[in-house]
């Protein structure tokens, strides 16, 4: 049947493109680094099709560079870089924290599905506080991806819910390979999504304002301190 074979190959193109952005992540794929479709498609152990899908994918969202006669290799990200995507996020954000206090878009402020749906947020963002803490950075960034993932798919809006998710793992490709040069992350990583949560569930727009920016702040100047060093 003709429907299962795409079906197979578009599901494999996808499992590829995950593993391969979760091994940016990680780290073990270091900006610059160079690599071919076949080394990819002989890592996986699959054809070249899916895995050449899989980085076009990855390409078009900005994780890799198409190097002419040579493959492909994991975007360097800079500073300024990272500046541009806070001020992108938070134009993003700080709309949807809007509609979010006044119940436009989504559930309506009021709606008690919000206040559950809240609630389950706030537990996501619980187990990213504690990777924070414990400075566990591979931890952090799986939940806090599902946490604004989540967040802002009460928004109501899969469109914008999806940029912004791929918005966030941009800024943590770029975050990350400045992170992964301190030794010691314990206590230094922002961990406010409880402090966020409970203003949007306040219905208080200004306070979520000001944690997002005190994040912001915070992030950059961690990554400035460790780009000086």
């Amino acid at each position: 049947m003709p429907g299962n074979g795409a079906v197979t190959r578009s599901t494999l193109r996808q499992q590829i493109a995950d593993a391969l952005r979760d091994e940016v992540l990680a780290g073990r794929m270091q900006p610059g680094q160079e690599f071919t479709v076949k080394e990819i498609a002989e890592q996986y152990g699959v054809s070249a099709t899916p895995v050449r899908e899989a980085l076009v994918d990855l390409s078009a969202q900005g994780l890799l560079d198409a190097v002419q006669h040579r493959g492909f290799e994991v975007h360097a990200y800079s500073l300024d870089d990272y500046r541009g995507m806070i001020e992108a996020r938070s134009l993003v954000t700080d709309g949807i924290f809007h509609r979010l206090v006044h119940g436009e878009g989504g559930a309506a402020a009021d709606d008690p599905r919000r206040a559950a749906a809240l609630a389950v947020v706030r537990r996501r963002g619980e187990e990213a506080e504690r990777a924070a803490s414990a400075g566990d950075l591979n931890i952090l960034i799986g939940y806090d991806l599902r946490f604004w993932r989540e967040l802002s798919a009460l928004f109501g809006n899969p469109y914008l819910a999806d940029f912004l998710h791929r918005l966030r793992v941009r800024s943590w490709v770029c975050a990350v390979q400045h992170l992964r040069r301190a030794t010691d992350l314990r206590g230094r990583l922002w961990s406010g999504h409880t402090g966020l949560v409970d203003a949007l569930a306040r219905r208080d727009s200004d306070a979520a304002g000001a944690v997002l920016a005190a994040y912001n702040a915070h992030s950059l100047a961690l990554l400035e301190h460790l780009a000086a060093r």
